[in-house]
């Protein structure tokens, strides 16, 4: 990896966002909410001949958006929310642009309220994957080469499962679900080994996100754990917790994985704010260890 001192640095963040909420009354609002945010980080730097102090001229790009539309009517209530992020940089020099992030994610969740307590019988599902291909490079040849090592529905991923949904309001939720099915889809390029049982017994030793070799899907049924906390710090300051916890029952339960995302937003004033995101993934079918993921940004708001 090409080591980068910047400098120097122009960034632009436009975040628009768009809402139709409920009144500020005691209770909810029955009927159809919408809220979203969608921002777009500009990043370049730039160096002369003449500069003596090192780097690298690169500009990258990054892309985001969130989305909720949500239900209710009587005992019934219907969350909806999407998530998208894409990013690119480019470097002088590299022949190839980087992916600096990439992901779509789809919830959904009904819940029909028990009695007047703060249950409700439920029905989630989730859907994961990534909009375009990734790629593994290799620094050590010139020109630099690359292998595709993911794409869109490779690896796509599909909860769904009945549980209980423990709602206090809009920003706390809690979904148990013990009885998740869960559908792992992957391209047959990337688990087509043929039909030699050498290869095939050595790429299972470690297989593609858990499939098998010449397979391209695979099967889990488990526990499914979702829970939404978003609370205001302090004035202008609020934090979004999103945990995913999913154990599968019929291969080393006690592998949990975990998806955690906290998304902090600073207001400056009506035009200014600053926003934080950690998320932190671990799944022993894809890696073993922690995914860290962290993206700061300060920006411009405008509010439609």
């Amino acid at each position: 990896m090409k080591k980068m001192v910047f400098s120097f640095s122009v960034c632009i963040i436009t975040s628009l966002g768009f809402s139709q909420e409920a009144d500020k009354k005691e209770g909810p609002k029955e009927g159809w909410n919408r809220s979203g945010n969608f921002s777009l980080l500009f990043n370049q730097s730039a160096f002369n001949a003449e500069w003596t102090g090192g780097g690298t001229s690169n500009i990258a790009g990054n892309v985001s958006l969130t989305y909720d539309l949500n239900y209710r009517k009587g005992k019934v209530s219907w969350d909806n929310r999407f998530m998208g992020d894409y990013g690119l940089t480019k470097i002088n020099g590299d022949e190839f642009a980087r992916k600096t992030n990439d992901r779509v994610e789809v919830n959904t969740i009904v819940g029909y309220k028990i009695d007047e307590s703060l249950w409700s019988y439920s029905f989630f599902v989730n859907f994961r994957s990534q909009f375009a291909k990734g790629y593994e490079f290799n620094e050590t040849t010139n020109p630099i080469t690359r292998v595709e090592t993911t794409r869109f529905m490779s690896p796509g991923y599909l909860q769904f499962g009945p549980g209980l949904l423990w709602k206090k309001n809009d920003n706390f939720k809690i979904n148990i679900a013990p009885a998740t099915s869960r559908l792992i889809f992957v391209h047959s390029k990337f688990t087509d080994v043929g039909t030699n049982p050498l290869a095939i017994e050595a790429f299972n030793e470690n297989p593609y996100f858990g499939v098998e070799a010449n397979k391209t899907t695979r099967f889990e049924f488990g526990a499914s754990v979702s829970a939404y906390f978003k609370q205001e710090l302090m004035e202008n300051v609020t934090m979004e917790n999103v945990l995913n916890l999913y154990s599968n029952y019929l291969e080393d339960p006690q592998n949990v994985d975990l998806d955690y995302t906290m998304n902090l937003v600073m207001t400056i004033n009506k035009l200014l704010s600053a926003n934080l995101v950690f998320q932190a993934i671990y799944d022993d079918n894809a890696t073993k260890g922690f995914q860290i993921r962290e993206v700061f940004g300060l920006g411009v708001n405008f509010t439609i």
